[in-house]
């Protein structure tokens, strides 16, 4: 039994275009929840110092933008892939928040312990489902006197004026919606382990992603991931060889010797090796020799 939380997927149809000029406006999810919580404030004012007739229009007006901005907040987290686990916390705390101040809007029109009674009770449906969720089943919502449920008798009150009567609906419908919710999530822990171990896995993934995106936030850099290599074995960059220690054997260049010989003693060709001729000073003994020779 959804109760009026079976519309929530034509009403979310309804708020895509909207959604998508929020995204295109980089607009906060957490701005969303926030101005959830202060429509719900607006709604609360209205009921209790405004007199009852006129009081409907503008309290409708107002829950009604409460819901949207609770249904557009998580879906713009997840169109625009900013859902972190700080904005979940928020969330949460936002509904609560909200829920409560609607219901202190009565604070005026009814007796303190009714009042009290119903805040209490409109918590009640949220704790299960939480608790649930934690403990390996799915999340459970709906009626039959949820979140919109629960709006609607607010509306219901504006308008006529019959404040007690709707805070005593309000406090026993969410007491029978907590039952309804403990039995449907006693029976979903109830089923084989394969199931639950799936609902798990799927929220150890969607907490892993969250993480991911906390982490890109907080950096502030984007993540760019090095191409691997074809290989899986690291590789090694080559280690320079030392150079060749010059050895006593080996000749210099023709461009490092040091062109000091003595102009004043001739030259004799030496021997021809790798297309350079070498040359060499003759000394006083050879070209004696060279000279005897000759005669």
């Amino acid at each position: 039994m959804n109760g009026l939380y079976a519309l929530k997927p034509w009403y979310a149809d309804r708020l895509s275009g909207l959604r998508r000029a929020l995204a295109a406006r980089q607009v906060s999810p957490d701005t969303l929840t926030a101005a959830g919580v202060v429509c719900a404030a607006g709604a609360a004012a209205a009921l209790a110092w405004l007199p009852a007739p006129p009081a409907a229009l503008l309290v409708a007006v107002l829950l009604a933008g409460r819901l949207a901005f609770a249904n557009l907040d998580g879906a713009l987290a997840r169109d625009t892939g900013r859902t972190t686990r700080r904005g979940a916390l928020l969330n949460e705390l936002g509904d609560r928040a909200a829920d409560l101040l609607v219901i202190a809007g009565f604070l005026p029109l009814a007796p303190l312990w009714l009042v009290a009674a119903a805040a209490f009770a409109t918590t009640l449906p949220s704790w299960v489902s939480l608790a649930g969720a934690a403990a390996g089943a799915p999340r459970r919502n709906g009626g039959p006197v949820g979140k919109t449920e629960r709006c609607l008798l607010a509306v219901v009150a504006a308008a006529s004026g019959w404040a007690v009567p709707v805070l005593a609906v309000v406090a026993a419908g969410s007491a029978v919606t907590a039952v309804v919710r403990a039995l449907w999530v006693w029976r979903a822990l109830g089923q084989p382990e394969t199931a639950v171990a799936a609902v798990a896995r799927e929220r150890v993934v969607a907490t892993k992603r969250a993480m991911a995106t906390e982490r890109d936030v907080a950096s502030e850099k984007p993540v760019v991931r090095a191409a691997e290599p074809a290989s899986s074995a690291p590789r090694r960059r080559p280690s320079p060889s030392p150079s060749p220690s010059p050895s006593p054997s080996s000749s210099p260049t023709l461009g490092s010797l040091p062109c000091e010989h003595d102009r004043s003693l001739p030259l004799d060709p030496g021997e021809v090796s790798g297309g350079i001729t070498h040359t060499r000073p003759q000394s006083p003994a050879d070209r004696g020799t060279r000279l005897r020779g000759a005669r």
